[in-house]
């Protein structure tokens, strides 16, 4: 177990009072802005302060980041070619990804459903030559299509993990239970996270395989392939701390899932709905596959299929700070879910927002928003959070401040959930001298 992981399960052990008492709410985060079925919000990393929202129909808006903002831009609008079903689908514009060097190359990625055949599409954009709110419609580049045999389970979710590579969640192909077992299939995409290299084409693809992927030849399976047995994963995200990927998959009838994704490694689906065997009564043998972190148990008190969020990383909540942060679509319940290496995780349920939600996502700076009904709202407690390096919370950013981080460094004193949040001046997980660095920057600047 390394430092960084031995301070946070400390934390947890030792300091529960913060997120015993703190009361949290979602508000409108902007109240001028509506939208037309929002699926995903995200920033481009490109230092812009910008936001940009997936709209289920086909378009991406693009705004700045501040609640007083009163117009989005179009970003981009597919409606042309996003094609789903009438009324509730699974279907349209489902996923939204910046390449890591956006800054420079204006690539950003997107997938999308469409008709005749039904499939899913993967598809490279670049942002306007002359115009940063814009995509360039006309420089679609197809990278991949999946066929899909029905209308759900078409995943979505895209994002570009620590090592740069592609990471792109299929569901299973829909219906109910899987009945062409693509879950356990490793020769289709279809129930699966694929991994791939999108800035090293080979093969006659508009994409290469890294050659650490787990089922590269002489296997026989699809090389894409990163973890399998998935029904429908509703959205995955790294923890930038500790690099663990955080996968939530929805179930059939009893079982909703929280899992961290390892590669090579296969979840169970459709032989196992979380940890119990499927069809729920029937016998089965779980020898193989990995078993979810965390699990609820479908239709209790009206909640009915799980959105995946975000390991908390921002400043503004310390109560929940390196909680994997997670909702129910139906009830708008959150929850926050702390992970140990040992596998003591524990669940806290935090509110119910009485939201619709249907996505996370993160700003620049780690805060939380969500995806819900016609809006984007942030999440927000009743907390207070002091100056920026007021580690002593006196009101004051001086030398004692610096003394009392020295301190929690050595292990003289054991910082509160609260406190390692508003010491970890560089939000990298861990208290050591380049936060005193940072800190001394601030007391010279002030």
């Amino acid at each position: 177990m390394n430092y960084k992981i031995k301070l946070l399960s400390i934390l947890f052990l030792f300091n529960l009072s913060s997120s015993l008492y703190a009361e949290y709410t979602v508000e409108n985060a902007f109240p001028n802005l509506s939208f037309t079925d929002p699926v995903g919000i995200y920033h481009a990393g490109d230092n812009s302060n910008r936001l940009f929202v997936l709209e289920q129909t086909g378009t991406i808006k693009v705004f700045n980041n501040d609640s007083s903002i009163e117009n989005a831009d179009v970003f981009l609008d597919l409606t042309s070619i996003v094609e789903q079903d009438g009324g509730y689908t699974e279907e349209g514009l489902l996923g939204l990804a910046f390449h890591p060097n956006y800054i420079e190359n204006g690539y950003f990625y997107v997938n999308y459903t469409s008709h005749n055949p039904r499939r899913n599409v993967i598809a490279r954009y670049s942002v306007s030559d002359d115009n940063p709110t814009q995509g360039n419609p006309e420089s679609a580049l197809i990278i991949l299509e999946v066929n899909q045999p029905y209308t759900n389970h078409n995943g979505g979710q895209m994002g570009f993990g620590p090592d740069g590579y592609l990471y792109i969640i299929f569901g299973d192909g829909g219906s109910s239970g899987d009945p062409l077992g693509h879950g356990q299939n490793l020769s289709t995409l279809l129930g699966s996270l694929i991994r791939i290299d999108i800035d090293n084409p080979s093969d006659g693809l508009n994409y290469g395989i890294p050659s650490d992927n787990p089922f590269i030849a002489p296997l026989a399976a699809r090389d894409e392939i990163y973890a399998y047995g998935l029904r429908n994963m509703w959205r995955f995200s790294w923890d930038p701390v500790t690099g663990l990927l955080w996968g939530s998959d929805v179930g059939q009838y009893n079982w909703e899932e929280i899992d961290i994704i390892y590669p090579g490694l296969n979840y169970g689906w459709n032989t196992m709905e979380g940890n119990h065997c499927y069809p729920a009564g029937s016998n089965c043998n779980s020898d193989g596959f990995e078993p979810p972190v965390w699990e609820y148990a479908l239709y209790v008190d009206g909640v009915c299929s799980i959105t995946g969020g975000f390991v908390y990383r921002g400043s503004n909540i310390p109560s929940i700070y390196g909680k994997y942060i997670y909702g129910d679509w139906c009830t708008g319940d959150i929850w926050g879910l702390t992970y140990s290496e040992e596998g003591n995780h524990t669940n806290e349920h935090l509110f119910v927002s009485g939201i619709n939600i249907t996505s996370f996502g993160v700003d620049a700076n780690n805060e939380l928003l969500i995806c819900a009904n016609e809006s984007i709202y942030k999440l927000t407690s009743n907390e207070v959070v002091g100056l920026t390096g007021d580690i002593n919370q006196d009101e004051l950013i001086n030398v004692l401040d610096i003394v009392v981080l020295v301190n929690f460094i050595l292990g003289n004193e054991i910082p509160s959930t609260n406190e390692f949040s508003i010491s970890d001046l560089n939000q990298d997980g861990l208290l050591n001298v380049l936060d005193i660095v940072q800190l001394v920057n601030i007391i010279l600047s002030a």
